[in-house]
């Protein structure tokens, strides 16, 4: 008969209970999905997209892709007061930090400069 991870949590001594609670909340917040990230910070998608001054559906649809541009993912973070860090780690060396990659100030001046131009041509 199969037994649930419930039911053999609850044959454990309430110690080791709670340590192997404790070490899967641990590494959940290790992986965290975006949509997760987002809602650990209690942010709606709304309040992000204007955040970063981009549609709702487009912060939806962030949080369903698998792959995206650095750039892209350093922004999600940095809207909520979050800094991305990005890691290099090779077998008996020392973790390196890449510095650079993903980022966004350029593009997002030129997203803006962008959008007044076609503000202004809309009020002409």
């Amino acid at each position: 008969m199969a037994r649930s991870l419930q039911d053999k949590l609850a044959t454990l001594d309430p110690a080791r209970r709670e340590a192997i609670e404790a070490e899967a909340d641990r590494l959940h917040t290790e992986y965290l999905t975006l949509q997760e990230l987002r809602k650990a910070k209690q942010w709606t998608q709304r309040q992000l997209a204007d955040s970063l001054d981009i549609q709702q559906a487009t912060v939806a649809k962030y949080e369903r892709q698998t792959d995206l541009l650095l750039s892209t993912l350093t922004s999600y973070v940095q809207a909520m007061g979050g800094n991305l860090k990005l890691m290099v780690e090779f077998p008996g060396k020392a973790p390196v930090a890449l510095e650079g990659l993903g980022d966004t100030e350029e593009p997002r001046r030129r997203r803006r400069a962008v959008r007044a131009q076609g503000e202004a041509a809309g009020r002409t």
